[in-house]
């Protein structure tokens, strides 16, 4: 790691994601002491882990704290009123790591100048050490910092690296806003069933632990869905009958890519 309590890891913004990344590192052995926390309003529970850990909570960040690295987590539209905050405690050494969707690289050095800066996308399952984390740097990134940034997002889940920015939209798209459309997908099976003349409470229950159950054994299998949907479906059984509607032209799949085109779309809005 590249911080310590001289130089210290700033967060800024405890909200969901920055709380869920939070726990993830105080599970994962990262000295508390190390770590500043600057948000001018936590969440009860979220103070509740500050206090347990001693982490030091500041509600906006001192000029004077030389910090190593500064997470950005805090949505698009507080940028204006959050970066001139930060900037006076940048140094040019100071790892910008961002997880806000919509805020390019090029927005960072703006309000920082010409400092390491990496954007990522994670997602959260981050809550649960389940998550997915995509990462852009900027040139700046030194190898000793990508090292680090793949301890600290690595302890909440998997780490992958982009080839370029404009893929952040793209994952954003697909597993950044994805968990929603697997929760959507429960949702839909729990109506289905009580479509189908089902107690809406057991029709929920079936559901839940069938999408959380596939995605568990999904998750400790080697093969690939392909091949665990195939597992699943026997020759013209039930499994099958109900993949021919899923899996017909007009079935999931092209709503599927409509749906993550349209995310998307809208992630690219956020950037311009």
């Amino acid at each position: 790691m590249i911080f310590s309590k001289e130089r210290p890891f700033l967060l800024v913004g405890a909200g969901r994601m920055g709380g869920a990344m939070l726990s993830g590192w105080m599970a994962d052995g990262v000295d508390p002491s190390a770590i500043v926390v600057c948000d001018p309003g936590p969440a009860p529970e979220m103070l509740s882990l500050l206090e347990t850990h001693g982490i030091r909570h500041v509600t906006e960040t001192p000029a004077d704290l030389n910090p190593s690295i500064v997470l950005i987590a805090v949505k698009p539209q507080m940028m204006d009123v959050v970066l001139p905050g930060v900037a006076p405690a940048v140094r040019p050494d100071t790892l910008i790591l961002s997880v806000a969707a919509g805020t390019p690289i090029a927005r960072f050095e703006t309000a920082f100048g010409q400092v390491p800066v990496a954007r990522a996308m994670p997602n959260t399952p981050a809550m649960v050490g389940r998550g997915i984390t995509a990462v852009y740097p900027n040139a700046g990134v030194s190898s000793v910092q990508k090292e680090t940034i793949e301890s600290l997002l690595g302890a909440v889940g998997k780490v992958v690296w982009l080839d370029n920015e404009d893929q952040i939209d793209q994952v954003t798209a697909v597993s950044g806003s994805g968990p929603a459309y697997v929760f959507w997908l429960a949702e839909c099976l729990a109506e289905a069933g009580r479509e189908l003349g089902l107690p809406e409470e057991l029709a929920r229950e079936l559901a839940d632990a069938t999408v959380t159950g596939a995605g568990e054994l999904m998750h400790q299998s080697d093969d690939v869905p392909s091949t665990l949907r195939k597992n699943v479906t026997s020759p013209n059984g039930t499994t099958a009958a109900a993949l021919d509607v899923l899996m017909a032209p007009d079935g999931l799949q092209p709503l599927m890519t409509r749906a993550v085109a349209a995310a998307a779309r809208r992630a690219t809005e956020l950037a311009s």
